[in-house]
């Protein structure tokens, strides 16, 4: 795990101290190694900068920027390959001989072998950049889950790319300009969607694409190289449950040995919940030593999951760790949010995980997470009420879902005016209206509707194209496909793995999602949907697979989720924090929100209306202090 950042400069006027502080930007992300490089391509400066954190092969031969025997290539990467060893003996017996125990040399010479097609031949998480001196081209590669982050921008001939926001700020050129199509996608849902970012002329690289940079004619362009969508499409398997059980079981072992690789400690995050503990299970049975498994508790009862952490713990034997948050260790991660997320992130859960995080970095390098079991398997709790709602909606007789086509100005009378409390009724007549399950399901899960972003942006408000609009290419005709399918393409990789990855690489922990192999991924999009959801039971087919090594009794608890009491907090004990960052003079200073609705909202908030919807308070603070730290 590292930090990788570069820049291909076309006017030529950049320099080597502008990479090294680039790369010092990331030096939490690789605290063990460092590299630079500037090549010169005709007029053309290309920059690589590197920080290390060892993970495999901890001598010196695993440094990058790393080049290839005969010069032409030059890599640095971040993340795992997972099957390098595997990999490693095919090339070995086509003639290539290595130097290293790196997986970043098998992806040098996996290149060599087969091209920029090698990609689809890696199992693991990264991020690569890859200049191939012979074609004039520069490639930037992103893992297909989006495990890993890859931020580019591009102006006046101009790219800069890096792992983190951060970097782009060390170099003169950059222009800090917020995207106002980015900044409304964020309050509509908390986070940025890809290929957005907050900055204009900066953008998320797509899990699953590579990008090319034609160093002749400065030409770019994105390809994908390998899409949920076409297994989504692919009919379902014919298969009974006992069958599905056992080669899932086979499926999740196989990738899970795979992220316990490693010349550095090994630990695994366990909350207690299915995923987690179904990771430690199939892991500590095959073990002879006891894994370290990492859990943080709370002193709020309702927000404690460390209890049924240290049941299963117990069950399966594990070396476990606990750490009990206070109140106050928690507060003192807030103002350190922006800098910790460089793009504005309104999920709150990124305190506890990196809470989590930094407990485990004490005994290990490298953590399992358990992330993406909810978005492959069905986990949360909104699907059943999703596809409740909608098939309801569906037995309305046709007088009644007509009221879509009611004229806004009746709708305008019957919603509330006040922001903080959700224009339901308004929604209703978006979900009536939409034209396909992916965009109700969108509209019922995101946090503001477009219209009330509107009421809350002084500019008009823009909302780009994204995943969320993609659907037309799924062919499924399963509800459930559909609602896994968003969530997989958006809020997986652009809420739930930046904030993970953020969390784990501020204290220099790699964190790993076994979870997310491309095989579970693959397999789990053909089972058919009553293996995932299943009389409302979430995750049946992981549930029965658990319930093979942890007793029924011990697991089945309600679902809690990785949060910790923010809006008590936030409306007793941190009231000044609050109005520190959201008041009429900071507001109106940023000048991008409406200052008036947003002190009506507060008002509400403190005044103890129970309908108050405080993630929408959470998202202008979270806004603001990201404001203050990058653009103040």
């Amino acid at each position: 795990m590292c930090g990788i950042t570069g820049f291909v400069d076309f006017n030529g006027n950049s320099n080597i101290q502008t990479l090294k502080s680039m790369s010092d930007a990331l030096l939490h992300r690789g605290p063990d190694d460092e590299g630079h490089e500037i090549i010169n391509h005709h007029k053309t400066q290309i920059g690589f900068g590197f920080r290390r954190l060892a993970i495999i092969d901890l001598t010196a031969a695993g440094h990058q920027p790393m080049k290839s025997p005969d010069g032409r290539l030059t890599i640095i990467f971040n993340g795992e390959i997972y099957n390098h060893a595997e990999l490693r003996t095919i090339l070995e017996s086509k003639g290539h001989s290595f130097k290293s125990h790196s997986d970043t040399e098998v992806i040098l010479h996996s290149y060599m072998q087969w091209g920029i097609s090698c990609i689809e031949k890696f199992t693991g998480m990264f991020a690569i950049a890859l200049h191939d001196s012979h074609q004039e081209k520069l490639f930037l590669i992103r893992d297909r889950a989006g495990v890993k982050p890859l931020f580019w921008y591009f102006k006046n001939d101009l790219m800069l790319f890096g792992s983190e926001l951060k970097v782009f700020h060390q170099h003169d050129a950059f222009k800090k300009e917020i995207d106002r199509g980015a900044l409304s996608l964020y309050f509509q849902h908390g986070y940025i969607p890809a290929p957005h970012c907050i900055f204009c002329d900066t953008y998320k690289l797509i899990p699953g694409h590579f990008l090319t940079i034609d160093l002749k004619n400065k030409n770019v362009q994105t390809t994908c190289y390998w899409n949920v969508t076409d297994f989504y499409n692919k009919p379902k398997l014919k298969i009974s449950e006992s069958d599905a059980i056992e080669e899932t079981e086979k499926i999740l072992s196989k990738a899970f040995k795979y992220r316990m690789v490693a010349d550095v400690p090994v630990g695994v995050f366990l909350s207690g919940g299915y995923d987690s503990s179904l990771v430690t299970a199939l892991l500590q049975k095959d073990s002879m030593q006891k894994i370290k498994t990492f859990t943080i508790g709370f002193e709020e009862e309702s927000y404690n999951e460390a209890p049924h952490a240290r049941k299963v713990a117990a069950h399966l034997g594990t070396e476990h760790h606990e750490f009990t948050c206070t109140y106050q260790e928690a507060m003192d991660i807030i103002p350190l949010i922006p800098e910790i997320s460089d793009e504005p992130l309104a999920d709150s859960s990124i305190i506890p995980t990196y809470l989590v995080s930094k407990l485990a970095r004490k005994q290990v390098t490298v953590a399992l997470s358990a992330d993406g079991g909810d978005e492959t398997f069905a986990g949360y709790t909104k699907y059943a009420k999703a596809l409740n709602y909608l098939n309801k909606l569906k037995q309305l007789p046709s007088f009644a879902k007509s009221l879509s086509q009611i004229p806004a100005f009746f709708w305008q009378k019957v919603s509330p005016s006040n922001l903080a409390i959700p224009d339901r009724a308004h929604k209703l007549q978006l979900i009536l209206k939409a034209r396909h399950p992916v965009e109700a399901f969108n509209i019922i899960t995101q946090g503001m509707t477009k219209k009330e972003v509107q009421n809350l942006l002084l500019h008009e408000a823009k909302f780009p194209l994204s995943a969320f609009e993609e659907f037309e290419k799924l062919k499924t005709d399963d509800l459930l496909d559909h609602f896994l399918w968003h969530d997989y393409n958006t809020f997986l990789p652009d809420d739930i793995l930046q904030k993970v990855d953020r969390a784990t690489m501020a204290v220099s922990l790699e964190g790993r999602e076994p979870l997310l192999d491309q095989h579970i991924v693959e397999w789990a999009a053909q089972l058919p949907a009553s293996f995932k959801l299943n009389k409302n039971v979430p995750k049946y087919l992981l549930r029965k697979l658990t319930h093979k090594y942890i007793p029924k009794e011990i697991m089945d608890r309600e679902k809690m989720g990785f949060q910790i009491p923010v809006n008590k907090w936030m409306k007793n004990e941190q009231q000044e924090l609050l109005f520190s960052c959201i008041n009429k003079k900071a507001l109106n200073h940023s000048g991008f929100l409406n200052a008036k609705k947003v002190e009506k909202m507060i008002f509400s908030y403190y005044s103890g209306n129970n309908n108050v919807d405080f993630y929408r308070i959470w998202k202008i603070f979270v806004w603001q202090l990201w404001f203050n730290k990058w653009i103040d």
